[in-house]
């Protein structure tokens, strides 16, 4: 139950930063994606899935790759995510748009499975990530990337201390511990994927660092999962949030977000399953 809550709460976080989501892809989810798309080797005629496919920053670029004759089942649990993903590839009928639930997705024998930035929302990370390697042939190509250690951390953190601030509520509490935190490094996150039985593992270093603006301080928390933190709060708060958002980002001296990946590539096991 504690888990599909936490699932239902990523859900609607992403549901309201569908529209702020496009946004920021330019500078920070489509340079990502289209990374995580290189890295699988596509090429025309292959069959991938894309599961937390968002607004399509690694869909889009995997559909050009693998052309007319090729398919990409592009998958992701917000509706306002897919719906937004349809109107940005409404020219690629290679590309099909989904909203499901990833860690159920029947459909398997892909040459390739990728996931950009979700597999550290799953309720079992590593069961829902054994899944999706569960969905590619023998052999076939599997590519997941992740935040490289902190990156990113600054405006969770600074978020926070600005929502509890202007609502007279408590400092957020540390998380709690997550396996992620112990493979957000190159060396930790290929024996995981390792240990996961991928072969021929390799992880990639993307590095990306977003010069900061006020407009793009603010788009970091309304076009991604921090949106959530602000459901609940009224408008006229919400803008007492940002001004308190951004003289902490102010006060610590940040005048760029980290937005450096791990891309993990393996081949999955050869023998039948």
């Amino acid at each position: 139950m504690i888990a599909d809550s936490r699932q239902d709460n990523t859900r609607r976080a992403f549901d309201d930063a569908a529209t702020d989501f496009t946004a920021l892809g330019r500078h920070l989810w489509d340079p990502i994606g289209a990374a995580t798309a290189a890295a699988a080797q596509l090429g025309p005629g292959d069959r991938v899935m894309d599961a937390c496919c968002g607004a399509g920053a690694s869909a889009i670029p995997a559909a050009g790759l693998v052309g007319a004759d090729g398919v990409v089942d592009a998958v992701d649990l917000s509706g306002p995510m897919v719906g937004e993903l349809r109107r940005l590839s409404s020219d690629l009928p290679q590309l099909h748009a989904t909203q499901a639930d990833v860690t159920t997705w029947d459909t398997a024998g892909y040459d390739a499975v990728l996931c950009a930035l979700g597999i550290f929302f799953f309720p079992d990370m590593t069961e829902g990530t054994r899944h999706l390697i569960s969905r590619t042939r023998p052999g076939g190509r599997v590519v997941f990337t992740i935040w490289r250690g902190d990156a990113m951390a600054a405006a969770g953190r600074c978020l926070g201390h600005a929502v509890a601030a202007v609502t007279d509520a408590a400092p957020p509490q540390e998380r709690e511990p997550h396996l992620f935190d112990r493979i957000n490094k190159a060396d930790t996150y290929l024996a995981w994927l390792t240990e996961l039985g991928l072969t021929d593992v390799d992880v990639a270093t993307h590095e990306l660092r977003l010069p900061l603006t006020p407009d793009l301080a603010w788009l970091v928390i309304t076009g991604s999962g921090y949106r959530g933190a602000l459901g609940n709060l009224e408008p006229d708060v919400v803008e007492d949030v940002r001004k308190r958002y951004l003289d902490s980002l102010h006060a610590e001296g940040i005048t760029e977000f980290d937005g450096t990946t791990l891309i993990g590539i393996g081949l999955s096991p050869r023998h039948a399953r």
